[in-house]
């Protein structure tokens, strides 16, 4: 049965973000999983859950394009915390189709490659990832861009059937950076180098001083078109 969100988000409305985990860890023990694309929100995500010494899925997925510094704090991150995030990658037969339609960079020519590019290598691995869970914990704020500015602390995804929980949804930029350096949190190098928001490496780029957060992904398309569909609701 499909749960009440709006009754849940009101009841969790004055939580703190440990409040708010420590509640979902505890009722949706097993079913329940952390995405992680180790930027900044989602490393300040990890150090909170390892906080909670609870269990918990933590997957991440290996477009095959990403940049090598999200390979280096990938492993920085396994090795501080005593874990072996879950890897979930394209397979190979969707990948030589995508090649074979598009060649290697066919995803700057159309909006339509560029999301059958993100289909092939985030959506379809993420829908194996999430089966079999309840509750997928997500970095999303409300303030990283024009397609976000709605969201709730509680959602539900009709897509994957499942809630979606995304617990700094109200958190600053400042927020999040004044938390990894009080807590020693591993962070992408990218983000030194004017990387707000990293994703596949042909599909970010640095932004100017002033640019919105997500301004250097995919930056040849409009802005309201700069999503990959992991976060899109169904109509």
């Amino acid at each position: 049965m499909k749960p009440d969100i709006d009754t849940i988000n009101r009841q969790l409305k004055h939580s703190s973000v440990e409040a708010v985990l420590d509640h979902f860890l505890t009722a949706y023990q097993g079913k329940i999983g952390f995405s992680t694309s180790f930027g900044a929100e989602d490393q300040v995500l990890n150090d909170l859950l390892h906080r909670q010494q609870k269990a918990i899925k933590i997957f991440t997925l290996d477009t095959g394009r990403l940049p090598y510094e999200t390979y280096d704090v990938m492993d920085e991150t396994n090795k501080k915390y005593g874990i072996k995030i879950d890897v979930y990658t394209p397979k190979s037969s969707d990948l030589q189709a995508l090649y074979k339609t598009q060649g290697i960079n066919g995803f700057y020519e159309s909006i339509e490659n560029r999301k059958r590019c993100c289909y092939v290598r985030k959506i379809a691995p993420l829908q194996r990832a999430l089966k079999g869970l309840e509750v997928w914990i997500t970095g999303l704020r409300q303030e990283q861009s024009v397609t976000r500015g709605h969201l709730e602390l509680v959602e539900y995804d009709d897509t994957h059937g499942l809630i979606k929980l995304n617990p700094l949804v109200r958190w600053s930029e400042t927020d999040i950076w004044d938390y990894i350096a009080a807590h020693n949190v591993p962070y992408n190098k990218l983000h030194d180098a004017g990387y707000p928001s990293i994703g596949c490496a042909p599909c970010t780029r640095a932004v100017a001083k002033g640019e919105d957060v997500r301004a250097g992904r995919w930056w040849w398309e409009e802005p309201e078109h700069k999503e990959c569909g992991l976060h899109i609701k169904s109509a």
